[in-house]
């Protein structure tokens, strides 16, 4: 059964692992739904939170290939584990005078941030996991979005609690 994946890779902050890492992906026909790539507190090495779609068997070749590279330290399926995912999302949206209040309202439910503004529009920041931001899109749609930029999921297993 196809579905969503969330891997977390460890590697070496060195060039071109990145590029190593994709060049595997697109090699094999998998396709990547986001990424997001940053120096860990360990400045000699990165996290790669990875989201990609695939049954278990697909998944556990993918992670078999991913050890396999050199600069890759430990590779994670986050999946059925239990974790915390965020991603950051800017919405550029239309904000007519008449409608202005309402997508305050709206931003504020959702603890979101009005971080431009503009005579025709509002620039909203909001963090959240993809049902959150899902729900934010559904309710800013009718006053039309004009574009829209996402980190991408970022993930962090959650502590065992003792």
């Amino acid at each position: 059964m196809t579905k969503k994946h969330i891997l977390s890779i460890l590697v070496d902050n060195e060039p071109g692992v990145l590029s190593r890492i994709v060049g595997l992906f697109s090699g094999r026909g998998y396709n990547i739904e986001s990424l997001c790539v940053a120096e860990t507190a360990e400045p000699k090495e990165s996290r790669i939170t990875m989201v990609t779609m695939g049954d278990t068997l697909i998944l556990e070749q993918i992670k078999k290939q991913l050890n396999k590279l050199i600069n890759v330290i430990k590779v994670a399926d986050m999946t059925d584990q239990d974790f915390v995912e965020r991603e950051l999302v800017l919405i550029k949206i239309t904000a007519k005078t008449e409608n202005r209040a309402e997508i305050l309202r709206i931003v504020d439910i959702f603890r979101a941030q009005v971080v431009d503004v503009s005579q025709e529009h509002y620039t909203i920041s909001i963090t959240g996991d993809a049902n959150k931001i899902s729900a934010i899109f559904s309710l800013l749609k009718p006053f039309g979005i004009r574009e829209v930029t996402r980190t991408g999921s970022i993930a962090m297993f959650r502590e065992l609690k003792k």
